[in-house]
């Protein structure tokens, strides 16, 4: 596949916290197969907070999607089955104080962008909360 062509993959899971390691380690083999290992740290750190949220929060399937654009954007988000919006992030230097409560802090530290959408799956109602980060 040529380097800037898109690619777009989703990992669909069940409400189990295994499935957040399942997804940390699917993360890592899809960006090195892409040649993006300059990005793994930063992007594991990411999809683990935003699928272990999914998880947590959640009594449905998840999944997790990972894409890159023709521009080098990989974007990572997790959709989860409420649709209710997410607590808003606090700051970075309180979310390093706290057990729990700092995933969002640290997307927004981390994360070029970060957002979240309406979406459905599964057919059930659900969000996407989701992140980029550009590639090296």
């Amino acid at each position: 596949m040529p380097e800037n062509e898109p690619w777009d993959y989703t990992l669909y899971i069940p409400n189990d916290p295994r499935a957040v390691t399942v997804c940390r380690r699917t993360l890592r083999v899809i960006l090195t197969l892409h040649g993006l290992t300059g990005l793994l740290e930063t992007a594991e750190l990411l999809a683990t907070e935003l699928v272990s949220n999914a998880v947590r929060h959640t009594k449905g399937p998840a999944a997790l999607r990972v894409r890159r654009s023709r521009e080098g954007v990989v974007w990572i988000g997790a959709w989860d089955t409420d649709p209710a919006p997410p607590e808003p992030p606090v700051p970075l230097e309180q979310a390093l104080e706290r057990e729990e409560g700092r995933g969002l802090g640290l997307v927004t530290a981390c994360a070029e962008y970060w957002g979240w959408q309406p979406s459905a799956r599964f057919g059930d109602r659900g969000k996407y909360v989701w992140c980029e980060l550009a590639a090296a």
